[in-house]
């Protein structure tokens, strides 16, 4: 039984499931044997090896998540992006499942988890239930049912769940996939088919050249994800794997699964016809639309712009955020959470369902919104459906910020902070929350403030007090420059992201986005389309076109207008806006010169402040313009521009000094 799979039966195989499961954990050499070993029992057809009272265990009962939903191992199988040596192993898995009682019409079965069994098997004529894998109470169980009557147990099963039964993946369609896929090679690929999916999903184009693949992306893998060969089929840049990766792993394996299950054409000899890729997008479409409901398209640039500045959070969740922050499950609802009992000594937040993902992911979702939507608003133009989405994302975050159940972590207390310490600082009051604490926690209204456990496991790791804050109280008050006094410079990060998201600042650019002053496809950094009437001026005072004018004010008011950003805000050629800069050359209004990391080669008069990444070098007195703090010794960028003005203002506000006579010089 076991000898045809001895060539592929390696550790391989679950590189060739990369996607479609949870781990590679458990996953041995013998999986394929193992598996077919397995079905074979199933239908009554094999015994358990001698000594034994069961098969062999085989991926810690992952490949259960297979049972109809074959379709999706099947479109991976067949395309053309595939590895050879994984389309080999998957092709030899259909042919195992074709063979097995998994496919068998007259079968149910479900899963479900027993506490304490006794043995890994037991089948009789009415069928039979498997021990396929161990959780931390008990062991994850297959229970297949041959017939109306109970099959045999190995004890009482909670949370049975019923799996897929009918549908793409008869005995039939499995063996015809495996013999075309064989003698014809993979089906055909169409990149038309990828647009048409990414359209029509609201997915990026390198992610759904993923999904048209079968090859969604997965939180574990071996690298490389997609190998040279791979991104060549799927005309994909090395720059586009990683976040197409993250983006697809965010539906995770069992939802790429129940996706894809379907969407193979019921004769399998149709995925070679002409307009296969374009039929399967369509399906994949559809399943999508039943599943997540339709979503805006992003354009491709402006997924890039939010992948160059690097965040926390995956670029596609983010994007997806701002363009319909309604539909993101951290900000269409008030989320609770709070102090969760010491476990192995470190304390941190959990929500109602007792995940920390929650709240670390709402940390992280703050302070990359906080960062980025001044990008989006300035550097998107009228009509993208990030930038649109911007006035209803404000209120979504503002909306969860202010709901009083909501703590988020601030930060620790390295220094040797005692438990008398806490209490002075923040009162006697104790922290009273869902789960209680065995350690003391005080709680002044705003802060909570916990007091380091004791250190875990033979005192390896010391623990240190951390501090809580409730946003929605968050004010100016007396608390709030306590608990900024305790945290230091260091641990304010996400406190400055929540007045951030609060401040006028963000309010102006609501009332901007929604103004509708722009007419669509233009920029807010492009002057004539955003202060046209401030461009006549500066043109009329320094006799200079209006272009000329335009990208006068752009060098003084903007951090980076780098050449490709002022041709795409203002939507110039290279020859327009060599004229235009020529011109401020010959006016003694700017400088042509060649800096490092400028991305430009126009420059206001007088000295450069370089810098380092992540920081962008500029004119020094820009820096000052813009409050960027400079070096007083090397003169230096030392931070980040964070603004504090719509561009409108910005343009506004550096005409004025001009005029005043401090411009640059």
């Amino acid at each position: 039984m076991t000898a045809r799979f001895d060539a592929l039966d390696d550790r391989d195989v679950p590189p060739a499931l990369c996607g479609f499961i949870e781990h590679f954990l458990y996953w041995e050499p013998g999986a394929l044997a193992g598996l077919e070993h397995i079905g074979a029992y199933l239908a009554g057809r094999a015994d358990p090896p001698a000594g034994r009272d069961a098969p062999a265990r085989v991926g810690g009962g992952q490949w259960t998540g297979f049972i109809g939903r074959t379709g999706a191992l099947a479109l991976r199988a067949a395309a053309p992006s595939t590895r050879p040596e994984r389309r080999e192993r998957l092709l030899a898995l259909l042919e195992i499942w074709a063979d097995g009682v998994f496919v068998d019409p007259t079968v149910r079965m479900r899963v479900g988890t027993v506490r304490e069994p006794q043995r890994g098997a037991v089948r009789d004529e009415r069928g039979a239930t498997l021990l396929v894998g161990h959780v931390r109470d008990g062991a994850n169980v297959l229970e297949v049912r041959t017939g109306d009557a109970e099959p045999p147990a190995l004890g009482p099963i909670e949370e049975p769940t019923d799996l897929p039964h009918g549908g793409w993946g008869s005995a039939r369609q499995l063996r015809e996939l495996v013999a075309l896929v064989r003698e014809r090679g993979p089906m055909p690929w169409d990149p038309d088919a990828v647009a048409r999916l990414a359209a029509d999903t609201g997915m990026s184009r390198a992610a759904a050249a993923l999904a048209l693949a079968g090859t969604p992306g997965t939180g574990m893998f071996r690298k490389p994800f997609l190998d040279p060969d791979e991104r060549r089929v799927l005309g994909l840049k090395a720059g586009e794997v990683d976040p197409a990766r993250v983006e697809s792993a965010r539906l995770g394996p069992a939802g790429w699964l129940g996706l894809l299950a379907q969407v193979l054409p019921a004769d399998p000899a149709d995925l070679w016809a002409p307009d296969a890729p374009r039929l399967l997008a369509e399906r994949i479409a559809a399943a999508w639309h039943e599943r997540h409901g339709r979503q805006l398209p992003i354009p491709d640039t402006s997924r890039a712009l939010i992948a160059e500045r690097q965040p926390e959070s995956p670029v596609a969740e983010l994007c997806e955020a701002m363009a319909d922050s309604a539909a993101h499950p951290l900000l269409a609802e008030n989320l609770d959470t709070w102090p969760n009992a010491p476990h192995d000594g470190g304390i941190g937040l959990v929500d109602a369902t007792g995940s920390v993902t929650a709240p670390y992911r709402m940390v992280a979702l703050l302070a990359d919104l906080a960062a980025l939507v001044p990008t989006v608003y300035a550097e998107l133009p009228a009509g993208d459906p990030i930038r649109a989405g911007l006035p209803a994302l404000v209120r979504n975050v503002r909306a969860r910020l202010d709901h009083p159940g909501l703590l988020l972590g601030c930060g620790y207390l390295f220094d040797r902070v005692t438990i008398d310490d806490l209490r002075e600082w923040f009162g006697p009051h104790p922290y009273h929350g869902p789960e209680p604490l065995s350690v003391p926690a005080f709680d002044d209204g705003l802060t909570v403030a916990v007091e380091a456990a004791p250190p875990s496991y033979f005192g390896r790791h010391r623990h240190h007090p951390r501090l809580f804050f409730r946003p929605a109280l968050l004010g100016d008050d007396a608390r709030a420059q306590r608990l900024q006094d305790t945290l230091g410079h260091s641990g304010q990060g996400v406190i400055a992201s929540v007045r951030r998201l609060r401040g006028e600042h963000f309010t102006r650019i609501v009332a901007r986005v929604e103004s509708d002053a722009l007419p669509v496809g233009a920029y807010e950094a492009n002057p004539a389309a955003s202060v046209p009437d401030l461009v006549e001026r500066v043109a009329k005072a320094l006799d200079l076109t209006p272009d000329s004018a335009a990208l006068h004010l752009q060098l003084l008011a903007l951090e980076a207008p780098t050449d490709r950003g002022v041709r795409t805000w203002n939507g110039w050629t290279p020859t327009r806006h060599r004229r235009a800069a020529a011109a401020l050359v010959d006016a003694g209004l700017a400088v042509a010169d060649k800096r490092s990391r400028a991305g430009r080669g126009t420059f206001l008069p007088g000295p450069w402040a370089p810098a380092d990444k992540p920081y962008r070098p500029m004119e020094t007195w820009k820096a000052a313009f813009l409050d960027v703090e400079v070096s007083r010794h090397t003169g230096e960028i030392l931070r980040h521009v964070v603004p504090e003005r719509t561009l409108p203002e910005l343009f506004t506000d550096a005409w004025a000094l001009v005029e005043r006579g401090d411009g640059p010089r």
